[in-house]
């Protein structure tokens, strides 16, 4: 077995969409970045790509590349998933955590699940999403952003 963790943060922007999970959420402001800017989705990425010991996300999807600009995070976890799948790797499960002052996340985990466990084929059962506020302190707690952490347990493939 082996455990990775991921971390991405991104700041509010007015004029763009708000993805988080795979889930386009009702809100007056999106994430600023070169993708869709989906944090958690992010930080599922660096985690999965950690626990097998590979290179970052920006390695796989570098923010230079015009053809990843508002792309979906989906679509990249989904090439995520094929690069764990040529090491024989599977993933055993997920636990991701969302920082956000705002919106409400919790009318949203099941789709999260769902999205993902689509993406990766794996059991909806083995994916934690969570959400807490900051408490309304720092960058988090002045509605400026969002955080996400993640941590995975993945597994090596044996032929008998």
């Amino acid at each position: 077995m082996f455990v990775g963790f991921g971390y991405d943060v991104h700041k509010f922007k007015k004029g763009r969409k708000l993805f988080l999970g795979g889930v386009e959420i009702p809100s007056l402001k999106g994430l600023d970045g070169h993708s869709d800017a989906d944090v958690c989705i992010h930080a599922l990425m660096d985690a999965l790509l950690g626990a097998a010991g590979l290179n970052d996300i920006g390695h796989f999807f570098p923010n230079t590349d015009a053809k990843y600009k508002n792309i979906s995070s989906l679509i990249l976890l989904e090439e995520i998933s094929n690069e764990l799948k040529k090491c024989k790797f599977s993933i055993n499960n997920i636990d991701a955590t969302i920082v956000a002052q705002e919106p409400k996340i919790l009318p949203f985990v099941d789709t999260m699940k769902k999205n993902i466990s689509e993406v990766l084929k794996i059991k909806k059962e083995r994916i934690a999403i969570k959400a807490t506020t900051n408490e309304n302190m720092g960058f988090i707690g002045r509605k400026e952003g969002v955080a996400a952490m993640c941590t995975v347990i993945i597994r090596k493939k044996r032929w008998l």
